[in-house]
């Protein structure tokens, strides 16, 4: 996982430093749009804490495609987990409102349950829709469809889709 993450951040390196300063640099970030997800949860027990920073580049006003990174704390009784995330994301709006998304996300768990630790990593292959409710803000339903109940740490291969992107 480790050599992934390297990886992952020296591509992002390259691609940061290897801009040059003309006009092409500035098309560029003007069609970069940035967002993710922020999480925080308590309850009985309980404590969850969850961030997801994404980034997308618009090809033009049909087509985006754009990468992510997450990570994910939870703690419940005596279960820790910790869920490290890359993720692949295109977004297709075909027309104004609707907001059609593959996103194909590699998780890393990593879970510890009174002292004694476990790893497992697993993909995951969202097909999504979603309503725009503006240029910035879409929200809808997304489908695992490699979910396994047995290896996955979600409880439904169905989830919500809020995004938001500046």
């Amino acid at each position: 996982m480790r050599k992934l993450l390297l990886i992952i951040t020296l591509f992002l390196s390259l691609l940061t430093f290897s801009q040059n300063e003309n006009d092409d640099t500035n098309t560029f970030w003007k069609n970069v749009r940035f967002g993710g997800g922020l999480g925080l949860g308590f309850g009985n027990n309980t404590t969850t804490f969850a961030i997801s920073p994404t980034a997308v580049y618009d090809f033009n006003e049909k087509f985006s495609l754009g990468a992510g990174v997450g990570y994910q704390y939870s703690k419940r009784d005596n279960v820790k987990s910790n869920v490290f995330s890359v993720s692949l994301l295109s977004l297709f709006n075909p027309i104004n409102n609707i907001q059609l998304s593959v996103e194909f996300e590699q998780l890393f768990l990593n879970q510890s349950f009174e002292g004694v630790e476990s790893q497992t990593s697993y993909p995951a292959l969202y097909l999504g829709g979603a309503y725009r409710v503006s240029d910035n803000v879409s929200l809808g339903v997304r489908y695992d469809v490699l979910y396994n109940s047995s290896g996955s740490i979600y409880a439904s291969a169905i989830s919500p889709i809020v995004r938001v992107f500046f």
